[in-house]
């Protein structure tokens, strides 16, 4: 027997689908080139991720910005490479989602989406800043979710009185 939705009809599956997407801010800063260091130089890399969700005006259409901040360091220094800092963002039509799962949704199925054309952007600035093409590995957008959450919690639980 089918599952119905309380009306006798089946659920509809999820329909997501990109109307737009687009480089909010970019900013790429060489400090390398600045500072004139010569010899080879081993990178170390660190990588910060912030997400963002909002429901535009029209229906069903959402609005994610994935925020990324990449820093690399000389490992022998601990001195700056390059800054590079981007806000890359899509509009989403969304359909069929209830709303108790639209949260995450947003913050894990929506950037997941992005992801493979932010991380094109990323290897294109920097090999067009003078560094070899930094090739993102892969973000794990629900552990990113379960962390983000979790953080929240353990903050509404310290400001609980005692």
């Amino acid at each position: 027997m089918a599952d119905t939705n309380g009306n006798g009809q089946a659920p509809q599956p999820p329909k997501m689908s990109i109307l737009a997407q687009f480089i909010r801010d970019l900013s790429f800063e060489n400090i390398l080139s600045q500072k004139g260091v010569s010899g080879e130089v081993q990178p170390d890399v660190q990588v910060q991720v912030n997400l963002d969700a909002k429901k535009r005006t029209a229906d069903n259409q959402y609005e994610v910005v994935m925020k990324l901040k990449i820093e690399s360091k000389a490992k022998s220094t601990g001195d700056m490479l390059f800054l590079l800092e981007l806000d890359y963002a899509g509009v989403f039509s969304i359909e069929n989602v209830p709303e108790d799962q639209l949260h995450p949704f947003l913050l894990i199925e929506c950037p997941r989406m992005l992801f493979p054309f932010v991380r094109r952007i990323v290897s294109d600035v920097s090999r067009d800043g003078g560094f070899p093409p930094l090739n993102l590995e892969t973000i794990d957008f629900l552990a990113l979710y379960r962390n983000e959450i979790a953080r929240r919690q353990a903050a509404q639980g310290d400001q609980a009185p005692a």
